[in-house]
């Protein structure tokens, strides 16, 4: 079950980065071209809050069946280790932050607003989230944290 949540997680970060990538085009597009706010541009940005909380879930399960809980919670958790740190402390953190960020981008849009104010809030809240997400993201490059970019391979 283990193997098959992290290829999930891993399955579901193609599917959350898509949808970012998708949200700011959307939302650039829409600043510059000045058009309305449609309900397919609302429809994105809930796939991605959607994905972004499955993500979260996913995560979560995993972070408590490796373990890690039992390490942070205990303070078993070195900053002078840079796998330890990645994994109890940046990891979870950066990514909690960047949904919590898709949140609120969700959340203006959907408020009673101009649709420019829309789109303005929607690209700034889901770019600073895809920045810190891919920061945190374990890249094949990332050294000691590296994991594959399709487990298995």
């Amino acid at each position: 079950m283990d193997t098959g949540l992290l290829h999930l997680h891993n399955f579901m970060r193609w599917v959350l980065l898509l949808f970012a990538f998708i949200t700011i085009f959307r939302s650039r597009s829409g600043i510059a071209n000045k058009r309305a706010f449609t309900s397919a541009d609302k429809k994105n940005a809930l796939f991605l809050l959607i994905s972004a909380d499955i993500q979260l879930v996913l995560g979560l399960i995993l972070y408590y069946q490796k373990g890690w809980w039992s390490q942070i919670s205990s303070g078993a958790i070195k900053m002078s280790d840079s796998y330890l740190r990645f994994w109890g402390i940046e990891h979870i953190f950066g990514m909690i932050v960047a949904i919590v960020l898709i949140h609120i981008g969700y959340s203006s849009a959907k408020k009673d607003i101009a649709d420019e104010a829309k789109f303005k809030k929607l690209f700034w809240f889901t770019t600073i989230a895809l920045i810190i997400i891919l920061i945190t993201i374990p890249w094949p490059f990332r050294g000691v944290v590296a994991r594959p970019l399709v487990p298995g391979m």
